[in-house]
């Protein structure tokens, strides 16, 4: 049986429709302002992340993706449902913590990856 203990766990969680940005307040003080577009690009669904790492999928012109819901996923998660229609992801409370912690680092990486493919973010 899977452990879904996390390590974080958020004591607030703000969606900010206009703005694109899912806010989240953890435990310990960190306070993270996640774009949707990161969020949408980095899905931890199997759609996006594959079934290992060499199958990842490179997600391009979501530029303008905003976030239409966030659901909880039992005591450890949430789903996010974007307005492109793509909800399969279950973002565990570790990995938000994560994605803010690194957001500056998975951007970059992001972005180069667009580029060595020839991609854009712009639909």
């Amino acid at each position: 049986m899977s452990d879904y203990s996390q390590q974080h766990k958020p004591t607030e969680i703000r969606l900010k429709s206009k703005e694109k940005i899912l806010e989240l307040d953890f435990e310990d003080g960190a306070t993270f302002s996640l774009p949707a577009e990161l969020l949408r690009v980095e899905s931890p669904s199997a759609e996006v992340q594959g079934h290992s790492p060499s199958q990842k999928q490179v997600v391009a012109g979501r530029r303008h993706v905003g976030i239409m819901g966030v659901e909880p996923v039992g005591n450890y998660a949430i789903s996010i449902k974007f307005d492109d229609l793509h909800d399969t992801g279950i973002y565990t409370w570790d990995a938000l913590y994560a994605f803010g912690k690194n957001q500056q680092a998975i951007w970059e990486g992001y972005l180069e990856e667009l580029e060595s493919k020839g991609l854009s973010r712009d639909p």
